[in-house]
């Protein structure tokens, strides 16, 4: 993946998208000690930087390929992000989703127009249900991160950064199945060399701060992280360009998640789901790295179910 194939993926896809906003706050920038950026993927389409990635992919198709539809395997994000990317390019996607998904994400494909087929909550049984529906609609399956276009279309979310706050020492981001990291470090990498890219991740799902030691990919074992979207492991697209570009990855707990949450919704007046406060709440927890610095922090999205903001604030 090249320069110009991100600046292709961000033009590609300009239509579709969102440029979201990158907001401040002094009473933030106080606690942490430095100058902080929030790039508000919260506000994007869908809620969620995803929506990004599933567009460029999508629109990446042979056009025979794209009237049979896309399907893939998502428990929450990436799957509103592939219906409605699909909607708005007048093709069909197809998403298996586990049991146990959260209801909010669910209701929220099937709003999108997307078809929603239920399996069981293991990855063996998210990827046969998909080679099944596959066979027999004929849709192209899009990972929802180990994919080349996927990767490119996150990327854009640190390119729009890096131009609405120039100059950044430092660019933190949430790591899951290493999509948006991945996308944000080609950026950096490509863009401002001297921007420095720390991931962010849960205690309870440190797979890529595990891989990362290893320098090879260590798979994701039984995650205990109210970040639902990071319970991912990484994959083979996503794993060297973590290892290659990204500084550290720095994890937190699950009551540092709740802190993050809570403080954006208090001072910042915005609601970011568990997986979007990693990134602040790994910025707070080693804020003497950062002292001084202009830092860039991307919250990675909103949908959260309100029904569960109580088990967290109460």
């Amino acid at each position: 993946m090249e320069k110009n194939d991100l600046l292709a993926a961000h033009q590609r896809i300009q239509p579709y998208i969102h440029k979201t906003p990158v907001l401040t706050c002094r009473t933030i920038d106080d606690m942490a000690g430095a100058e902080v950026y929030f790039k508000c993927e919260n506000f994007q389409k869908m809620g969620a930087f995803k929506m990004r990635g599933a567009c460029n992919a999508i629109l990446c198709l042979p056009q025979a390929a794209r009237s049979k539809g896309v399907a893939t395997h998502s428990s929450g994000n990436f799957a509103q992000a592939l219906a409605l990317a699909a909607r708005l390019m007048g093709t069909k996607a197809f998403i298996v989703m586990p049991s146990n998904a959260p209801a909010v994400k669910k209701q929220a494909v099937l709003g999108y127009g997307g078809m929603v087929i239920d399996c069981e909550p293991t990855l063996q049984a998210r990827e046969e249900m998909l080679h099944a529906v596959v066979a027999k609609t004929g849709a192209t399956f899009v990972h929802p991160f180990n994919d080349d276009d996927v990767i490119l279309g996150q990327s854009t979310a640190a390119l729009e950064l890096l131009e609405q706050a120039p100059s950044l020492d430092f660019i933190i981001a949430p790591v899951g199945g290493g999509g948006l990291l991945g996308g944000t470090a080609l950026a950096a990498h490509y863009f401002s060399p001297r921007t420095v890219v720390i991931g962010a991740e849960p205690f309870g799902a440190d797979d890529a701060w595990q891989s990362k030691q290893a320098g090879h990919i260590i798979p994701q074992t039984n995650p205990q992280t109210i970040a639902d979207g990071l319970r991912t492991s990484l994959g083979e697209k996503t794993f060297p360009l973590i290892r290659d570009y990204v500084q550290e990855i720095i994890r937190v707990e699950e009551e540092e998640i709740v802190a993050a949450m809570r403080l954006l919704l208090e001072r910042v007046k915005i609601v970011v789901e568990p997986s979007g406060g990693v990134s602040l709440a790994a910025l707070l927890r080693s804020k003497d790295a950062f002292s001084g610095k202009k830092v860039g922090v991307i919250l990675s999205g909103g949908n959260i179910d309100l029904k569960t903001l109580g088990t967290y604030f109460g």
